[in-house]
């Protein structure tokens, strides 16, 4: 596929620069021998369109016998989307989805009124050592959308959009951009896409999204003459016309944004909601436990463990 010729990038130069409306460096925190870097959210800013939660998993080596063990738990008034790099995550869910998770892949879980699943690397893979690299975020849904039944999408690495040419190759992962649309329905419009640049390459970001980022994974980007390197999320101003170009050793990066939602959301734990009340509901109904007809039930096939909801 080639790339729209009408999108040809133009770097911002002088005063330009000030479309940058935020810099992000991600906080780095340990969840059990495994680092994460999390973007999102910041004190700076909560959300980048519907992207409430943006973490970086890796690059890490699992060694013969290790693994990624995270026990079953909630969300609620969320969506998740788990995109790798390399490695596999085995991905079990209260629907009874039972679905390994493989690079350049999207797999979407809407959480909405509530879902229980639990990531690990077993079987095989445990057995044989993996290097685990990806990203995961949360999109927060509106309001209209935060009781909708849960469900869980896969979509392989081959049904998705790329863009290639002069230098880059875009793999669309959600949403609209570029000329291009993702197949997936969206509950709010967005983009999100995992784009590779040789040295020197240039790339412009969508303009007909209200709110814009990206995520600097690897090498490093400029944007009207100052260098953003790898570990760093760029936030821009509504409206303005911006283009990033790679550095001398090439650069991967991560483009996210879509409309503003419908107002702030609260955050405890893995629930998202738009307000308090429905947080504590969602909280008593995971810690009363009721797996047969509560709220909440454990996924068939790993469900002799559960990770206790927090004291706080």
């Amino acid at each position: 596929m080639s790339w729209n010729p009408a999108l040809d990038p133009h770097c911002p130069t002088g005063d330009q620069v000030d479309a940058i409306e935020t810099v992000i460096i991600p906080r780095a925190r340990d969840i059990g021998g495994f680092e994460v870097r999390r973007a999102l959210p910041a004190p700076a800013r909560q959300m980048v369109g519907p992207f409430i939660f943006f973490d970086q998993m890796g690059p890490a080596e699992f060694l013969t016998g290790q693994g990624l063990d995270v026990r079953p738990h909630p969300h609620v008034g969320l969506a998740t989307v788990t995109y790798l790099f390399s490695g596999k995550m085995h991905h079990r869910d209260s629907l009874g989805t039972d679905q390994w998770i493989e690079p350049g892949a999207v797999n979407w879980m809407l959480a909405g009124q509530g879902i229980t699943h639990s990531e690990r690397t077993d079987g095989a893979v445990r057995a044989a050592g993996q290097r685990l690299y990806g990203i995961q975020t949360w999109f927060a849904l509106p309001r209209a959308n935060e009781d909708d039944p849960a469900s869980f999408s896969h979509t392989a690495a081959a049904d998705l959009p790329v863009l290639e040419a002069e230098g880059k190759r875009l793999r669309l992962i959600l949403g609209t951009g570029w000329g291009e649309r993702a197949g997936m329905a969206l509950p709010s419009e967005t983009f999100y896409a995992d784009a590779l640049l040789d040295p020197g390459a240039a790339i412009p970001m969508p303009d007909d999204h209200e709110d814009r980022g990206a995520y600097v994974l690897e090498g490093a980007v400029e944007i009207a003459g100052q260098s953003f390197e790898a570990g760093r999320m760029m936030v821009f101003r509504p409206g303005d016309r911006i283009s990033m170009k790679a550095g001398p050793q090439g650069a991967r990066v991560m483009l996210l944004g879509g409309a503003t939602l419908d107002g702030p959301r609260h955050i405890w734990w893995n629930f998202v909601a738009s307000s308090k009340e429905r947080i504590e509901a969602a909280k008593e109904a995971w810690r009363a436990g009721d797996w047969q007809h509560g709220r909440f039930q454990l996924p068939p096939g790993d469900d002799a463990e559960f990770i206790p909801a927090p004291e706080r």
